[in-house]
């Protein structure tokens, strides 16, 4: 970690970043337009705001492999799957529940891990990660005695959790070989092409809404995603990676409390508990010094 200092205080920058991050599922709950759309400009928009800053990695660019290209590719279409399954799923289920799940985004990185790379995990680790899960079967059973719709809702943030999931271990591989910014960039751009094909096979259009929406699109990709990820990942050279990683706590306490003022969105009984088993839980796991899989989530932009 730099011992030098940013221009601001680091617990301001990592407040800004944290509500930031917040107002993302606010946002797509106030628009009407389908997730696949608001997906599409929210990752266009953000390419757009990279581009003038891209040029010195115009070398790395030109240097990468086919295979590199072709794992970039697979990485995007995954980061697409998840935003589509995750903002859906907030057409159904409650800003919390959905936001809570997806915090379990490192369980489902440890798990692939071990899977994939025999990667083994400390027993604070498993603890933890047990926790988090057990939190996850209240919050469905919450919802369950809310409505059926609820429950589809928290099945589609799992599956959009487990599609991150898998784009933050791609791209695990491909960090290590090139420059985050650049790695950034291209995964941005080929999930927004993954996106505008997906629309034109469902027939669902592209420019057919009203400046509400633009205005929601473009919300997206500044606030949660310039201020929020990219935020943290520049924090990264002042304080150490499980600093910036507890925004993984941060979000849903924030997001949940923005869903109340802003929404009016409640909590029962059951939904409070799996909701702190969860935060417990990952607390735990942070806490256990997965250092390597913590790196993924911190050098790679987070999707939420």
């Amino acid at each position: 970690m730099n011992a030098k200092k940013p221009p601001v205080p680091v617990p301001l920058l990592m407040l800004i970043g944290i509500v930031a991050i917040s107002f993302s599922s606010i946002f797509i709950k106030w628009s009407s337009a389908p997730a696949s759309v608001q997906g599409m400009y929210r990752l266009l928009f953000t390419s757009l705001l990279m581009l003038p800053f891209a040029r010195p990695y115009s070398g790395a660019a030109f240097a990468l492999r086919r295979k590199d290209w072709l794992l970039l590719g697979f990485s995007g279409m995954m980061l697409a799957l998840h935003f589509l399954l995750w903002m859906g799923s907030l057409k159904f289920t409650s800003v919390a529940s959905s936001t809570m799940i997806m915090a379990l985004e490192p369980v489902f990185i440890m798990i692939g891990c071990y899977v994939l790379y025999k990667e083994k995990s400390t027993l604070s680790a498993i603890a933890g990660l047990g926790i988090a899960i057990f939190g996850t079967v209240f919050i469905g059973w919450g919802d369950i005695g809310l409505s059926p719709d609820n429950v589809k809702g928290d099945l589609l943030s799992i599956g959009g959790t487990a599609a991150v999931a898998v784009h933050m271990m791609v791209g695990q591989r491909l960090v290590s070989r090139m420059p985050s910014y650049l790695y950034s960039l291209i995964l941005f751009i080929s999930a927004s092409i993954v996106f505008a094909v997906y629309n034109v096979l469902a027939g669902i259009p592209f420019f057919d809404y009203p400046p509400k929406e633009w205005g929601i699109f473009v919300l997206l990709a500044v606030v949660p995603t310039v201020f929020g990820h990219i935020l943290f990942n520049w924090l990264m050279q002042y304080v150490s990676a499980t600093t910036v990683s507890m925004n993984i706590l941060g979000e849903p306490v924030g997001a949940s409390i923005l869903a109340f003022l802003l929404l009016g969105e409640k909590l029962n009984g059951l939904q409070w508990t799996g909701g702190l088993l969860v935060m417990a839980g990952l607390a735990v796991y942070l806490y256990a010094g997965r250092k390597k899989t913590l790196g993924i989530e911190d050098s790679l932009p987070s999707a939420s």
